[in-house]
């Protein structure tokens, strides 16, 4: 058993290796992409999220619900995390004796998503280059 831990582990660190000469696509402010992805933003649903509050103003919880597939729970939860990195803002308000629950898009989070964005198209451009 420990002889294939060994391997396993050997493995991993070669995968590493090749991964960390990756090449970076810089950015449009001449940044360089960080070497990990932002595993905040690369989970499914807080990509999703991200990415459709970046080509709308704001979407409400029902209509995210809606464009993800998502449940309340599963979406509730997802959006907290981005909220609690500052990438979400939520308001909270009323339509009429409805709760409306809004969410939008940080200037933080519209950086973290254009980094992401970067990094997958330089690991995109590594792997047809290479």
């Amino acid at each position: 058993m420990a002889k294939s831990s060994t391997a396993r582990d050997e493995r991993f660190q070669r995968a590493r290796d090749r991964e960390s000469s990756l090449p970076v696509a810089p950015s449009s402010s001449k940044e360089t992409v960080p070497a990990d992805l932002d595993r905040l933003i690369h989970e499914r649903v807080r990509l999703g999220i991200v990415s459709a509050l970046a080509v709308n103003r704001s979407l409400t919880f029902n209509e995210l619900k809606a464009m993800l597939k998502t449940t309340d729970g599963n979406l509730s939860v997802h959006a907290r995390k981005l909220e609690e990195a500052d990438y979400i803002v939520c308001t909270k308000s009323f339509d009429g004796r409805l709760p409306k629950t809004e969410y939008r898009l940080t200037a933080a989070g519209r950086k973290a998503l254009e980094r992401y964005l970067n990094h997958m198209e330089a690991l995109i451009r590594a792997t047809r280059e290479g």
